[in-house]
């Protein structure tokens, strides 16, 4: 007796609590229950209790939940623990670069700049990078380099500039310097940016400026015009009939008016094909635009006279610059008569000299219609550089003044030069209009019309 009541009593609460299936009302266990005392001990046998009360929920069954997860817990392997604790520190790793990179962009953004640099060419085979063909270094070699180890720009960006949208002014060429380069990039802008970047630099080579600019801008398509100096020794002026010794030959003032009565004649519109190798007569891109150009004040280095010739165009053409004053001092000189010029911008082909390289010099390049637009908008400043110019001097005082004037000097190469004059005939012509026509056809155009090119060797 006593039995049975402890098996009702038992059934009573049932495993599932009071709305178990020991309810009076349900009638199924006190019928199996009046079978005998064996039959009232079934229930407390290890069963299925979530099937006894479906409509219970874990978190009601805080013993079961508890005793499943313990189950759970004692059953998995070792080989299983390490893979979820694997998992575990991948997604507390991944979440820490995430942080780690969003608190790293918010230090140092990524912005669009441009880059003010001078650096001298000598050594240098032009500022352009040549991927592929390593023993050509150029100034944008040491550039990227330096942008790199600074922390400026990503490491893979350094192997595809396109990456951080990279872009220079003007490509000039083997030994051309320059005192105003401009570049635009997309960069870090990490702290002291101009002291990091110059600090992986050679001496030789500097950016003297930045400036935020529109992400849309373009340092080659956005460029108005260039302003390029040539440097060159005033005996190369003196007439050939002269016995001139290099170091004691001074300019005189009529000379020095002639020189630049001829310069003068190169402004304007004309047809500069006779200037480049790459354009034909009837080529509409060998036409370009002279704003200025003349020759200033000659002043003495080392005992050794110099003037510098100042040209400002939209665009230049391979070789132009220096094809426009080689024919000048062949003028100058006596090999060819004034008339020469004109012939020059016709159709027939011309027998023009090209002036050597080493006295070629970027100065500037201008960018009045953006400046126009944003330089005054309240978020970007206009490209000037006038808080630079003293930095840009002195640059040239050390390094761009004393590679030319000291290799003048060891390599003589405008004297070199001058002693080839004499072979170019200057009062025949060729009509070479087919040639030339198809020779612009096919060329690569280097330089190309897009006001992009240089006039560098």
């Amino acid at each position: 007796m006593l039995l049975l009541r402890w098996g009702l009593r038992a059934l009573s609460r049932g495993p599932c609590g009071p709305c178990g299936p020991a309810s009076p009302a349900s009638g199924g266990t006190w019928r199996r229950a009046g079978r005998g005392a064996a039959a009232l001990t079934r229930p407390l046998l290890p069963a299925a209790p979530h099937s006894v009360c479906s409509g219970r929920t874990m978190s009601q069954r805080p013993s079961a939940a508890v005793g499943g997860r313990t189950k759970r817990l004692s059953g998995s392997s070792a080989a299983e623990r390490p893979e979820e604790n694997g998992h575990h520190n991948k997604r507390l790793k991944g979440d820490t670069g995430e942080e780690d990179a969003e608190e790293q962009s918010k230090k140092s953004p990524k912005r669009k700049i441009v880059l003010l640099m001078a650096y001298s060419g000598k050594g240098y085979h032009g500022m352009q990078r040549n991927m592929g063909s390593s023993q050509f270094k150029t100034i944008e070699d040491d550039l990227v380099s330096a942008l790199v180890q600074s922390g400026c720009i990503p490491e893979n960006h350094g192997e595809d500039m396109k990456k951080m949208s990279f872009q220079r002014c003007a490509r000039t060429d083997k030994g051309v310097s320059a005192a105003g380069q401009i570049v635009s990039l997309k960069v870090r802008l990490i702290d002291d940016i101009l002291e990091k970047i110059n600090n992986h630099l050679p001496s030789h080579i500097r950016i003297l400026g930045l400036k935020r600019v529109t992400g849309g801008f373009n340092s080659k398509n956005k460029c108005d015009a260039r302003t390029y100096s040539y440097m060159l020794p005033t005996f190369a002026f003196a007439h050939k009939d002269h016995d001139v010794q290099e170091e004691v030959y001074r300019l005189d003032r009529e000379t020095l008016d002639k020189v630049n009565k001829l310069l003068a004649c190169y402004k304007g519109t004309h047809n500069f094909h006779n200037f480049t190798s790459q354009k034909g007569p009837r080529d509409p891109s060998a036409k370009r635009y002279i704003m200025e150009m003349y020759c200033g004040e000659p002043f003495v280095r080392e005992n050794m006279e110099f003037a510098v010739i100042k040209v400002k165009g939209q665009s230049f053409m391979m070789h132009q610059i220096r094809k426009m004053i080689g024919l000048v001092i062949a003028i100058v000189k006596g090999y060819a008569g004034e008339s020469i010029m004109e012939r020059s911008w016709g159709e027939e082909k011309v027998d023009v000299p090209k002036a050597p390289g080493l006295g070629l010099v970027l100065e500037r390049v201008h960018f009045e219609k953006y400046n126009r637009r944003f330089g005054n908008d309240g978020l970007h400043e206009p490209l000037e550089w006038t808080e630079e110019e003293e930095k840009i001097a002195v640059f040239k005082e050390q390094y761009i003044y004393p590679t030319i004037i000291n290799t003048e000097r060891e390599e003589k190469s405008m004297v070199n030069w001058l002693n080839t004059l004499p072979i170019h005939d200057f009062n025949s012509s060729v009509v070479g209009v087919h040639a030339d026509h198809k020779n612009s056809k096919n060329s690569s155009d280097l330089e190309g019309s897009d006001g992009c090119g240089d006039d560098s060797d």
